[in-house]
């Protein structure tokens, strides 16, 4: 990953060249989209907004040529520049500016809220848009025998209700994904250390916390809370990065060892649902109970 930071860095064309191949191949392989943003928002952070609105400008442009070329159309390269570089690079620009991780990921949150109010409010109904968008695909389970007919109905409407959230919760954080290698690679080419240091620092406002707990509160008692439910899965992104700043954070107190972490992204790996959820919870208690504090006060005693 050294190795790709440093192509990125010799020059624009050479940062261009790994964003835009990067996103084509993330068509096929959806883990390297990431990879693409951290290009255009490495240059971003290093160097400044202008160049980093360069670098996304050729990254278009390869990608299209690239695109046509190969798709036999440039405008996937649009749709990457929308829902990639561009929202990246205003989070490296944010970051940049502020120096202040928390400030960024919560800003992340607001654009993905942001999308979520923008699609509700264009739709009016989206559980019936996913179930009609849907229903090609339950049709074909069912005519292949997959599932059966009436508890298609019920699986899908369920899953429908769920699309909203789930699709700007994923993006959300695929860009801070994004985000964060380019903040690994800055530190790992210019501030070795850095990067770790500044993580595990991560720690929320409470106005996130209370947002989450006033909206878990009404999403049992207010009907049609589908809105309230995919609210509560765009703020869910943030806690689950303060879980996981705890974790490493505690970690480095105590003197654990890297197993420890290993262990704890297996179960992110292999029950994702239910280890995601388990974070969003510690990062959720740690912006009162403050557990890497409490953690280093019983390590300083211990020592």
């Amino acid at each position: 990953m050294k190795l790709l930071a440093t192509f990125i860095m010799r020059g624009y064309s050479q940062a261009a060249l790994a964003a835009a191949v990067a996103a084509l191949l993330s068509l096929l392989m959806p883990l390297l989209g990431p990879i693409s943003a951290a290009a255009v928002g490495l240059v971003t952070l290093r160097n400044g907004i202008r160049q980093g609105l360069l670098v996304s400008a050729l990254a278009t442009l390869g990608a299209s040529v690239l695109a046509a070329l190969a798709l036999g159309s440039p405008w996937p390269a649009l749709g990457i520049l929308a829902v990639f570089w561009l929202p990246v690079w205003i989070l490296a620009a944010v970051l940049r500016a502020s120096r202040s991780l928390a400030m960024t990921v919560q800003f992340a949150a607001m654009l993905g809220l942001a999308l979520v109010l923008v699609f509700h409010a264009l739709v009016g109904d989206p559980a019936a848009y996913w179930l009609q968008l849907l229903e090609p695909l339950r049709q074909t389970l069912v005519a292949d025998g997959l599932v059966e007919a009436d508890a298609s109905q019920a699986l899908f409407g369920e899953l429908a209700n769920w699309m909203t959230g789930s699709f700007a919760a994923a993006l959300v954080f695929q860009l801070l994904a994004g985000l964060l290698i380019a903040r690994w690679w800055q530190a790992t080419l210019y501030n070795p250390g850095g990067f770790g240091e500044e993580f595990r620092d991560l720690r929320l406002h409470r106005a996130v916390g209370i947002a989450i707990l006033v909206l878990m509160a009404l999403l049992g008692v207010v009907q049609g809370a589908g809105l309230i439910a995919d609210v509560l899965l765009v703020l869910g992104i943030p806690l689950v990065l303060q879980g996981l700043a705890v974790a490493h954070g505690v970690r480095r107190i105590t003197g654990a060892g890297v197993g420890w972490m290993v262990g704890l992204y297996l179960l992110l790996v292999l029950f994702m649902a239910q280890a995601l959820f388990l974070m969003a919870c510690v990062g959720l208690v740690d912006l009162w109970a403050d557990i890497r504090a409490r953690a280093a006060r019983h390590a300083k005693k211990l020592g």
